[in-house]
């Protein structure tokens, strides 16, 4: 395959949508195999800005109070974002990277509850009780691992802390494996309304060459009980570059999915990393597909869940025109956090949990990434934060460039200047002038007061986003990410 070429299909008559929105889904979105390669470098997924991995440890527990204490005082009614990390799970997927633990022994949990209603206790003490919730996850790890009364106990505890709108997104990640359709009405009964299926592909030799067996059967049953059950949106995770995938199987898997329709699809790009990510050493690189079969794969999913009627919301995801987060691209609303896109305000993120990261104010905080390191600070009676970064002037700047152009695909000038006092030709002259060699391959326009990403630009917008990362420009550490593609 020479080229990825993106056929979606044909479009709705035009909108009254803002011009901050760019029309990814434009039929002149064509990815060449060329344009892929050039621009197939490591960068940040940019949930964050700085990178988290840019935290430090002279931010530690006292500094989280301190922010803590000061959002108390200062935005005391404004919505909070609120993330929970469950780290357990029952099997290992040999491509996970995220912070887990694998235990068949459930009663673990027990302790991880009291622990987190500690946690709870502390951050209530600096923020206050009943502050109001537009956005609960839980996140993981596989937050099913946890039983049915676990769970009740847990929403309990946090409504007796918090207090949630109602409009709030309360959405859990789901491993298929482990849920009935009975799990999902005890969810739905504890106000959960959206969930996130791990379903990262449906063929059976690719599953047993990742140690994740699910049947098209099991997810299919189980998505057809959510949309019973009333949950306003539902998400499937998918992964290229899995080993034992070729073009071929993976375009089986984006059929199934087109089959079950989910509202929300995030398609990831799998990062073969064994020297950071331990249970990736059991995964063989020869088992693992080429660059040009990963780029074929890319797409032809594109291009297939186009032509289903899903709209590219940006980087990796994908919606039906009538959800949410489709509505808000439309009409420029778009923003990002730990949890990738959301479709509420941009507000403060207290986490709770082993190694959950927390944004308030202009300060970004980490949990301890151990067990015995979180419990030993809780027994404590301290915040178990163990690192953090307190923003610059010079970094409020870039984040507020880096998320227009991650979330609306562009960067007004007008609006950076009122916002930040600057003058962005002058403080971005390096970056404007980085940006022509992406102008003339069709990715950027550069206007007179604006940068827009184009149609085809959209689906590379992380490496327009890392011209403005000056971290990343100063440390070179790129081989810390995954890449682009």
């Amino acid at each position: 395959m020479t080229a990825a070429t993106v056929r979606p299909a044909p479009q709705a008559a035009a909108s009254t949508a803002p011009r901050a929105t760019p029309q990814a889904t434009s039929a002149s979105a064509v990815l060449t195999e060329d344009l892929l390669r050039r621009f197939d470098t490591p960068g940040p997924r940019y949930t964050s800005y700085p990178t988290a991995d840019r935290f430090h440890e002279r931010f530690g527990a006292a500094d989280a109070q301190r922010v803590l204490h000061a959002r108390s005082q200062g935005h005391a009614d404004a919505p909070l974002s609120l993330y929970v990390h469950i780290p357990f799970c029952e099997s290992l997927c040999y491509y996970c990277a995220c912070n887990k633990i694998i235990t068949k022994h459930h009663e673990r949990a027990a302790q991880y509850l009291d622990a987190l209603e500690l946690e709870l206790a502390l951050v209530v003490q600096q923020l206050g009780r009943g502050r109001p919730v537009s956005q609960l996850h839980f996140g993981g790890g596989s937050p099913t691992f946890l039983s049915d009364a676990e769970l009740t106990r847990l929403m309990r505890t946090l409504g007796a802390a918090f207090r949630l709108t109602r409009d709030s997104e309360v959405s859990i990640e789901v491993d298929p494996r482990t849920v009935s359709p009975a799990r999902l009405a005890h969810f739905r009964a504890l106000g959960f309304n959206r969930l996130s299926f791990g379903v990262q592909d449906f063929d059976a030799e690719v599953q047993r060459a990742v140690h994740r067996v699910q049947s098209f059967e099991m997810v299919a049953g189980l998505m057809a009980s959510a949309r019973e059950l009333g949950y306003a949106s539902i998400n499937a995770d998918l992964i290229y570059g899995l080993p034992k995938q070729t073009p071929e199987s993976f375009a089986r898997t984006v059929q199934r999915i087109g089959e079950l329709r989910p509202d929300r699809i995030a398609l990831y790009a799998y990062a073969h990393l064994p020297e950071r990510f331990k249970p990736q050493r059991r995964i063989a690189d020869a088992d693992l597909p080429s660059p040009a079969q990963r780029i074929a794969m890319l797409g032809d999913a594109i291009g297939g869940f186009l032509a289903r009627g899903y709209r590219y919301i940006g980087m990796d995801h994908f919606a039906l025109p009538d959800d949410a987060l489709a509505v808000a691209k439309r009409e420029g609303r778009l923003h990002r956090n730990f949890q990738g896109y959301s479709t509420q305000p941009d507000c403060d993120l207290v986490a709770l949990g082993v190694s959950a990261i927390g944004r308030v104010g202009a300060a970004y905080y980490q949990n301890a990434k151990a067990l015995p390191e979180y419990y030993e600070a809780l027994a404590q009676r301290t915040l178990p934060v163990v690192r953090g970064y307190a923003l610059t002037a010079d970094d409020a700047l870039r984040r507020d460039a880096i998320m227009a152009l991650m979330c609306q695909g562009r960067l007004e000038f007008d609006r950076i200047e009122r916002a930040h006092g600057v003058r962005v030709r002058e403080v971005f002259a390096h970056e404007l002038d980085a940006l022509r060699g992406f102008e003339a391959s069709g990715l950027v326009t550069l206007e007179e007061r604006a940068v827009q990403v184009t149609a085809s630009g959209w689906f590379l917008v992380r490496a327009i986003a890392m011209v403005f990362d000056h971290h990343l420009r100063q440390s070179q550490e790129r081989r810390r990410f995954s890449k682009v593609i």
